[in-house]
């Protein structure tokens, strides 16, 4: 990913470059058109990034499926509005972050995979004014897609829910009711459809990729006692999840729960939650449905500087 330094209105480019050189990481950046369309005030920042498109690690050459596990980076905003990028490290953890620009104006952000490569290749981005954004690459201006979404408390695109290639959206609305918005290649959406109603038990949301190696896109969301559920991706927009399936309970301790795809490239989707003490700790994906992820290992500190963790 590469995102213009400074950003206007909460907007910003983004790219995420990949090249095909042997299993490591480098860092990549150039220069971009501001989100107006303009000449560029600052170059990009660099962002590491994965060099192999479908390599995952030494142990895995490449992932049969990499759409179903992407790898993203995972992107903190600080109280200041700072965007911060960390990406994967290539022995498990995450590299060390990169500036992103300035988002003050930014409530929540999606990475998508619309070509289905398992690599970053839009972004959409939630503002305050409840305005609803998309951006493609650093050449193009971001498309404003609509407004109104702040009658949402919570969104998220999770991947490919209604059996199209592009990525969907689901947010849920202040009553506790769920939509389905399904996505274009361009970024722009359909109308929404109900998924259902009392989802305001859930405080935590979170999901990108493939849980139970099914190749569809699940979610998991976590109650008020502190329960983690499992909602299986059926691929069928009318019903994109099954009945709930629960993973454990003890959740409590995290206020974040975002997944950003494979994290430490075993070619499975794994889980991040931070603690009340800033402790960022990952959860390696099984592809096991019954048990969806290993014990947690700790990966970082300090977490707790940011106002907002997304991918």
């Amino acid at each position: 990913m590469a995102q213009l330094k400074v950003r206007k209105s909460g907007k910003a480019l983004s790219r995420f470059a990949v090249a095909a050189i042997a299993t490591a990481l480098v860092a990549a950046g150039a220069g971009a058109a501001s989100a107006g369309g303009s000449a560029p005030a600052h170059p990009l920042p660099n962002m590491p990034v994965l060099t192999v498109p479908h390599a995952r690690s030494l142990a895995v050459a490449a992932d049969p499926d990499p759409a179903a596990n992407p790898v993203f980076p995972l992107l903190g905003i600080d109280n200041a509005g700072d965007a911060w990028a960390y990406g994967p490290n290539g022995s498990g953890g995450l590299t060390a972050r990169t500036q992103e620009g300035s988002l003050p104006n930014v409530r929540d952000d999606a990475f998508v995979d619309n070509n289905a490569d398992g690599y970053l290749d839009g972004e959409w981005t939630w503002n305050n004014d409840g305005t609803l954004h998309y951006l493609v690459d650093y050449n193009t201006p971001d498309q404003l897609i609509g407004g109104g979404w702040n009658i949402y408390d919570k969104q998220l695109s999770p991947g490919n829910l209604g059996g199209a290639q592009g990525y969907d959206i689901v947010a849920r609305d202040s009553a506790g009711v769920l939509w389905l918005y399904l996505g274009y290649s361009d970024g722009t959406v359909t109308s929404r459809i109900q998924v259902g109603g009392g989802w305001q038990v859930y405080t935590q949301l979170a999901g990108k990729g493939d849980l139970d190696g099914d190749g569809k896109a699940d979610i998991v969301a976590r109650d008020t006692a502190g329960v983690l559920w499992f909602y299986k991706g059926t691929g069928d927009y009318h019903a994109p999840f099954a009945p709930r399936t629960k993973i454990g309970a003890g959740w409590n301790m995290f206020n974040s729960l975002v997944s950003t795809g494979d994290v430490d490239l075993d070619g499975r989707t794994d889980l991040l939650a931070r603690d009340t003490n800033g402790g960022l700790w990952l959860y390696k994906g099984t592809g096991n449905a019954a048990a969806p992820y290993e014990p947690r290992v700790q990966i970082g500190t300090n977490y707790n500087i940011y106002r907002l963790m997304t991918s």
